[in-house]
């Protein structure tokens, strides 16, 4: 039942649903977390705020939506799916993996949907969090932020924007049953979304515009449709599914590291440069279409569509959006495109997680204020002054691998936390504040050299502030290495009994 307006998130406490441990989010890592909560017999429940589990794959519809990780890395190592029938799946197959994996682990009667947090406070008395939804009250000793870092669209303050009178929506927002046929378009954004849907609406559209600020590198994709055949023998023998897992995950790692060496980054860089020339012939527009910046410092996209639609005829590509007047955008050169149509395609808020504005730490204060727009979180799950919170894919996680070896590397260290705190019976574990500042000094300096720092790109990686606040600079086999060895003893000493 839905709590009256206004009454004091405190006093709900003798109304509240209780449970150990609560997840916030039913994407990925929230199912994930789920599973491993089960099998060690926690106690949990699980907040949704969509109306059906699924993330990210769930709310992105638009056309050609898929993943550009291989599908046999891109889910659970513990949960193989051996029928993927790309070898990059597509966004629909990838949603019913969600729903399929939810039912095989038997976690769903421990989801609760639509029930999106809009607060979650640390009731120090009683050393547990009090969670406000939009359909009641919960509460638990310990809260595992499954929210995920791509769910909140960007979309840029341009001027005169209120002044436009045709259709706009955020690729994120896809309209499913939108027509494009004989419309002028314009796609704002040249980012991992904009690559799968433009090639797909260039072929209805009368006209299409691209405004990008900067040209993204592009890999080919190897994408291949995955035989009947091969996905018996992958059924009939895991271990082979196994290994290629294994394979591709040895080639992120060598990318990852790939792009500290200059003879590497000037080979894949001549990779992307061909694959542009084989899609674009006419020379102004390659000019357009060669970044100024180094592979890596922004994410690297795959597509073997994207040019081809680039370079045909009605299409154009110009620069960034300077203001809007009426139906008429215009580039940072002056020139003018009059449209019916805007889809942004510019992304998500990356570097500062707007949950953080929804959790009310032991001081009163909102973590987002005491981030002030430069998160600082130990390992990117143990923030400090949130005692008994977890954090998914916090902070300066991200690489170029697949989100689930960070899903799965995380939960084995929230998961070892809690049973050695059930174990030993402590009521309240907080970071210390000289380890988290020592891990985030360490961290700001293994960044200074990076490409994402260095490569001379602006990117979503970089947080208000001029700080990098989303990647990570080492390798995920050493993030897997560290977290394992994280101890209770990095925990404020008098959480943990002597």
């Amino acid at each position: 039942m839905i709590a009256e307006e206004g009454r004091n998130i405190a006093s709900e406490g003798r109304d509240a649903v209780y449970a150990e441990v609560i997840v916030v989010g039913a994407g990925f890592a929230g199912v994930g977390a789920a599973i491993k909560l089960k099998e060690t017999g926690f106690d949990f429940l699980v907040l949704e705020k969509g109306s059906e589990i699924g993330g990210v794959w769930r709310d992105n519809v638009y056309p050609d939506c898929a993943c550009d990780i291989p599908s046999s890395l891109y889910s659970f190592s513990f949960a193989p799916k051996p029928d993927w029938s790309h070898f990059y799946a597509r966004q629909e197959e990838i949603r019913q993996y969600t729903l399929d994996t939810a039912t095989r682990f038997g976690i769903e009667e421990k989801i609760r949907v639509d029930r999106e947090l809009l607060e979650a406070r640390w009731n120090e008395k009683a050393a547990e969090w009090s969670l406000k939804t939009q359909a009641g009250y919960y509460r638990c000793r310990f809260v595992i932020m499954a929210c995920g870092p791509m769910h909140v669209p960007v979309t840029p303050a341009i001027p005169g924007l209120d002044t436009f009178q045709g259709d706009r929506f955020h690729s994120a927002r896809w309209q499913k049953d939108f027509d494009f046929t004989n419309k002028r378009v314009a796609v704002i954004g040249s980012g991992a979304s904009a690559i799968q849907f433009l090639p797909v609406i260039q072929k209805q559209v009368r006209h299409l515009s691209l405004f990008q600020r900067t040209p993204p590198w592009v890999l080919p994709k190897m994408d291949v449709h995955i035989s009947p055949l091969w996905q018996r023998r992958f059924a009939r023998f895991p271990f082979l599914q196994a290994m290629l897992r294994k394979l591709i995950y040895m080639q992120f790692e060598l990318l990852n590291s790939g792009l500290n060496q200059p003879r590497f980054v000037k080979w894949l860089q001549g990779l992307a440069t061909r694959n542009m020339r084989r899609g674009v012939s006419d020379p102004a527009l390659q000019e357009k279409l060669i970044p100024d910046y180094t592979i890596g410092c922004k994410r690297i996209l795959q597509s073997n569509t994207w040019y081809p639609a680039l370079a045909a005829g009605n299409v154009s590509v110009t620069g960034g959006v300077s203001r809007i007047e009426g139906n008429c955008l215009f580039s940072e050169d002056g020139s003018r495109y009059e449209v019916d149509t805007i889809i942004f395609g510019t992304g998500f808020e990356v570097a500062n997680p707007p949950i953080a504005e929804r959790i009310v730490a032991a001081d009163g204060r909102t973590l987002a204020d005491h981030w002030g727009g430069s998160p600082q979180v130990y390992m990117g799950t143990l923030p400090e002054r949130c005692p008994n919170l977890f954090l998914t894919f916090g902070p300066n996680l991200y690489t170029f691998s697949s989100a689930f070896v960070i899903i799965e590397a995380q939960l084995k260290l929230v998961i070892k936390t809690l049973t050695e705190v059930r174990k030993l019976g402590v009521h309240r574990v907080e970071v210390r504040p000289e380890k988290n500042k020592d891990y985030n000094t360490e961290l700001q300096s293994a960044l200074k050299h990076t490409v994402w720092n260095a490569g001379g790109c602006i990117s979503y990686f970089i947080d208000r502030n001029g700080r990098n606040s989303s990647n990570w600079p080492w390798s995920t086999f050493s993030m897997r290495r560290r977290f394992s060895k994280f101890r209770l003893s990095d925990c404020d000493s008098n959480t943990v009994p002597g």
